[in-house]
């Protein structure tokens, strides 16, 4: 081992941050490495999103598409074999909005339909905002009875 043979162990010298506007004497100086003039030589610059340097940014290329209609209800689905696991569960003959939320089954907000979907061994009161023919037939069937609200 000699003097022009050291070096220091694996991982023990950091490569050091570029150091820029210095002065001259550093290389760095002057513009330090900005360019010239300019929004983006300037302190406290920050490019807005999707610009593209003046061209057109591509949403505002790209056509509109669609419609979302401000008066649309969105209804949480709940079919028949799903009133009939909470009944079950929960041991219950009515089951309403509030006894939905209480449980965190849906939010308080949410508008309700009962969909058809699955078997009802068991006689039920139903209260719901809307219901589809299916389901009220086979609520009925059981000899339970569904209200909408």
């Amino acid at each position: 081992m000699e003097l022009h043979n050291l070096k220091p162990a694996k991982g023990s010298v950091k490569k050091s941050k570029k150091i820029i506007g210095r002065g001259q004497g550093s290389g760095k100086g002057g513009t330090a490495t900005r360019g010239h003039k300019g929004a983006q030589s300037r302190s406290g610059y920050k490019r807005k999103r999707n610009y593209e340097g003046g061209q057109t940014p591509l949403q505002m290329r790209l056509p509109k598409r669609g419609f979302n209609n401000k008066f649309r209800k969105e209804y949480v689905a709940i079919n028949v074999s799903r009133l009939q696991e909470i009944g079950e569960k929960y041991s219950v003959a009515e089951i309403n909005p509030e006894f939905l939320v209480s449980k965190g089954i849906v939010n308080k907000k949410d508008l309700i339909k009962i969909l058809g979907n699955g078997e009802l061994n068991m006689a039920m009161t139903v209260i719901a905002h809307k219901c589809s023919n299916s389901a009220k037939e086979k609520i009925e069937a059981k000899g339970g009875s569904i209200t909408l609200v």
